[in-house]
């Protein structure tokens, strides 16, 4: 994939050929921002850092200036929204880091995410298709949140991965057709490297995730039968896989043989991975697309210090360009922004380099190379 032109208009033949994916990485709407929206939960947290959700509103406050209470249901995409509506993606899927509850059934875990089910409706402003939700967060109310977040997407007409009232249920793809008989198959799948508890595994008549053993051959085997009994030939699959610790440009052994191997045994066209609070390497294997780390997409972090040096406030919308009949991907284009009040903004040009010679560097290593784009975006070249 040596380079290719800017984004075609969805209306044009190019973009007949392909179909245009955005991806991001956590997508968190619970404690502090939870707070800023019209009907929020009770603040109370169970921290050791902090006991209610407002203290991270006041420590966003604090950095950036004040944010205006409350605020409606689509504040949260900000900019983000204009580049959606230009670039037009057929199918956009999210990391949702968040239970959707009012339970007060709190795992005790130390850091748990919660927002409303009045709430919610933001995720139908920014036209969400899919949720993943095989990850660290969806159980922080337990299963009878999980519950009422699956409850909560269906009544939204959002078609959700990764989590169910059981483990043949967590382990259903979201299906979306794309007309001339393409679909795209959105999996979704956990690793205990990103902090889930082993416990929230999905079980025959118990509600959970689906979650990943281990990252094995005999793991890569099961993913593919997974696959294997719900696709046909001509499928796009995507597969949104939560893993690896939260900060760090590392990326393990495992997690390349693991998603190499889905791409050689399952036919996977894009490996969506996420979990690490900003962005990290990208690879194209055979021809197919490896996102190891989407990074944070909106998250009330703040104000909070420690790890400055990842820049976490910055985020990133990921267009990935599949063709439509061979699975194989014709380009990436990635759009910045800095999160700032609780809301995506637009990158500065500091911002946007910093960025392109990050990325850069570090998917070099993997074969890859990180480009600046018109309108201050980045390209997979």
């Amino acid at each position: 994939m040596a380079g290719y032109a800017d984004p075609a208009p969805a209306s044009s033949p190019a973009a007949d050929a392909t179909l245009r994916i955005f991806l991001c990485g956590d997508v968190m709407l619970g404690r502090g921002i939870d707070q800023v929206l019209p009907h929020p939960c009770s603040p109370q947290l169970h921290e050791g850092y902090a006991g209610s959700a407002l203290d991270y509103v006041r420590l966003a406050e604090r950095a950036n200036g004040p944010i205006p209470s409350p605020v409606d249901l689509s504040y949260v995409w900000g900019d983000a929204i204009e580049e959606l509506d230009r670039l037009r993606p057929d199918l956009r899927i999210i990391n949702l880091e968040t239970s959707i509850t009012r339970s007060d059934d709190v795992f005790p875990k130390g850091i748990n995410y919660r927002m409303s089910p009045e709430n919610a409706g933001c995720l139908t402003c920014a036209a969400i298709d899919c949720c993943v939700l095989a990850n660290n967060h969806v159980l922080d109310w337990g299963r009878s949140g999980l519950c009422d977040t699956l409850a909560t997407l269906d009544r939204l007409g959002i078609k959700c991965a990764g989590a169910g009232c059981n483990a043949m249920a967590a382990r259903k793809p979201a299906v979306f057709d794309c007309g001339a008989k393409s679909r795209i198959m959105v999996f979704s799948f956990a690793s205990p490297t990103s902090g889930v508890p082993r416990g929230w595994g999905a079980k025959a008549d118990i509600a959970g995730i689906n979650l990943l053993a281990d990252m094995s051959e005999a793991a890569i085997a099961e993913v593919g039968d997974q696959i294997a009994r719900t696709s046909r030939p001509g499928d796009i699959i995507v597969a949104s896989i939560h893993w690896g610790p939260n900060w760090g440009y590392e990326i393990p052994d495992a997690q390349r043989r693991f998603a190499h191997g889905l791409i050689d045994r399952a036919g996977v066209s894009i490996v969506h991975g996420h979990s690490s609070h900003h962005a990290k390497a990208i690879e194209i294997y055979r021809d197919r697309l490896i996102i190891y780390g989407c990074g944070d997409f909106l998250n009330d972090y703040e104000g909070i210090t420690g790890h400055e040096g990842y820049r976490d406030d910055l985020a990133v919308m990921y267009f990935a360009q599949v063709e439509r009949f061979s699975g194989d991907v014709a380009g990436l284009d990635m759009v910045p922004f800095r999160i700032r009040r609780f809301r995506l903004n637009r990158s500065s040009d500091e911002d946007v380099d910093w960025l392109m010679t990050i990325l850069d560097r570090e998917s070099q290593k993997l074969g890859a190379r990180v480009v600046r784009s018109r309108r201050g975006m980045l390209r997979l070249s």
